[in-house]
């Protein structure tokens, strides 16, 4: 669909110097991230405790899952520009993440451990209950397709493309993914480790439901902004028009997404083709269609986004390796009460919402004394807050362990830590995408950022299976805590040495990256 004209909103469509259909959006889509974040907190939690899954399977799982969720809104954008408009695909979307965490509340019989006469066990999963789970995961990767990049496109529509409020307006839209964010771990982790996996999951479907009803009843304060192209109702075949083919494809979609999460290493695959695919069209775009400055821009950006690869992967240890750390290795003891493990995923983005003012405030700041740092040295300083956080924690874990755990308060200080790090990348990443790829592809490389978030969700998972325990002892309810504390004290060293190397080569590229921006900050 061509971009289209920004209607003027009256008067009475504004509140507190914004549309209202702001307000709208930054309710549907905290809700939204309520319910993603809800579930995430508790999927591996979920799998080796309810399904007894093996830390390999588990994290194997759980890796799929994300890397598809952040790969499916790169094709549900396309589709909504072209076919369904966005109201149509974040509706659609929003129903099906309902149903997705509606059935991942129906968990099924427990499994159990079954010895057998040769005195090797056995694992019995209620096979009605995993499959309707695998379903719920197909379930909620379409529906986030649908949704996730939809919702951000009606906020830029709702402002005229020079407006100034348009900056400040993401900046709100921004905060209500992060309040969902620290509100979702802290209660659906509660309610699923405490009273039951169903009570976790079922609060992460009433939350994406309530984020459907206010985009429903709010649909009135965008004035039309999202509505479908002319395409949307247009006659395919007999009375079936493009809508209802997209309906019945995303269906479809579903059943193939619930085929795939059971084959973890075909998603690792694809991910490979494609990403590897991707990269050779850019580096042909820069070396054969691009003048020298583009192409110097185009190959910089590239570099920028491996290192985004390199960060998440780092970061996302938080919903796989960090999870399982806080669940064996940390005691949660914190003024009289037990935090649940799940819960400590709060912590990240309650720091990000804490601290984003004054990182709103500090960089235009540094910029009207010439002091705010090229986007290199932004990069840098990422890798420099993550090595620390790791760095953090291979120290806690070599010294300061009582019977193979470490105080509760040396992870919350590393996730702070992460969170700074995190808005660090935040401030420069998209930023960097607009100005240095060509204009005719920017939504393309937008399209490859969101990939590389997707490789990057998959690798970690890898990485976390570095520490994961053998199938025989992660299915035991004994975990050998001073072993499992010795591999992740290996693993967060190695990963704080990485950060370093890291941080250290975006530091004395800085000059050539910089030369090679031309004029770019």
């Amino acid at each position: 669909m061509d971009k289209l004209a920004t209607p003027p909103i009256p008067v009475e469509g504004q509140l507190w110097g914004h549309p209202k259909g702001l307000y709208v959006l930054f309710l549907t889509e905290m809700w939204e991230r309520f319910s993603f974040y809800g579930m995430r907190a508790l999927l591996v939690f979920y799998l080796t405790k309810h399904f007894l899954f093996g830390d390999h399977a588990a994290l194997g799982l759980y890796g799929a899952y994300v890397a598809l969720g952040y790969a499916t809104p790169v094709i549900g954008g396309l589709i909504a520009d072209r076919y369904l408009g966005q109201r149509v695909s974040v509706t659609l979307g929003a129903i099906l993440m309902c149903l997705g965490h509606f059935g991942m509340a129906f968990e099924g019989s427990g499994a159990e451990v079954v010895a057998q006469a040769d005195g090797t066990t056995t694992v019995l999963r209620d096979g009605f209950g995993l499959q309707t789970f695998y379903l719920s995961l197909g379930l909620l990767i379409v529906g986030i397709g649908f949704l996730k990049p939809n919702i951000a496109t009606i906020v830029s529509r709702l402002y005229p493309d020079e407006d100034p409020r348009r900056a400040s307006a993401y900046t709100l839209f921004q905060m209500g993914i992060m309040l969902g964010a620290a509100l979702s771990a802290a209660v659906c982790g509660y309610l699923g480790e405490t009273y039951g996996w169903s009570f976790g999951f079922g609060a992460a479907g009433i939350g994406m439901l309530v984020g459907l009803l206010v985009f429903l009843g709010g649909g009135k304060h965008l004035y039309g902004v999202a509505e479908p192209p002319a395409a949307y109702k247009s006659k395919v075949a007999g009375p079936l028009t493009t809508g209802h083919i997209v309906f019945l494809g995303a269906i479809a979609a579903v059943v193939l997404f619930w085929l795939l999460v059971q084959q973890t290493a075909v998603v690792g695959y694809l991910l490979a083709a494609f990403s590897a695919v991707v990269v050779i069209y850019i580096l042909v775009l820069s070396f054969f269609y691009c003048s020298p400055i583009e192409r110097d821009r185009m190959l910089v950006l590239l570099a920028f986004q491996l290192a985004m690869t390199f960060f998440a992967t780092l970061f996302e240890q938080a919903g796989g390796s960090l999870n399982l750390f806080a669940d064996r290795n940390v005691d949660r003891a914190l003024w009289g009460f037990e935090v649940r493990a799940s819960q400590l995923q709060s912590v990240m983005p309650a720091t990000i919402v804490l601290l984003a003012p004054f990182f709103a405030w500090l960089w235009p700041a540094l910029a009207r004394v010439g002091r705010d740092p090229r986007s290199p040295v932004k990069y840098g300083l990422t890798m420099v807050f993550m090595g620390l956080g790791f760095g953090l924690l291979a120290w806690a874990t070599s010294a300061f362990t009582v019977q193979g755990q470490i105080s509760v308060a040396w992870l919350v200080a590393a996730y702070v830590l992460f969170g700074v790090a995190d808005l660090l990348i935040v401030s420069v990443s998209y930023s960097t995408v607009t100005s240095l790829s060509l204009p005719r592809i920017v939504g393309m490389m937008m399209g490859t950022s969101m990939l590389a978030i997707s490789a990057a969700n998959f690798l970690a998972a890898k990485v976390a299976t570095m520490v994961a325990l053998p199938d025989k002892k992660a299915a035991v309810s004994a975990i050998p805590v001073e072993e499992t504390l010795s591999a992740y004290h290996q693993l967060f060293f190695g990963l704080a040495v990485a950060a370093a190397l890291c941080a250290m080569l975006l530091f004395l590229t800085t000059p050539l990256l910089s030369r090679r921006m031309h004029g770019v900050h």
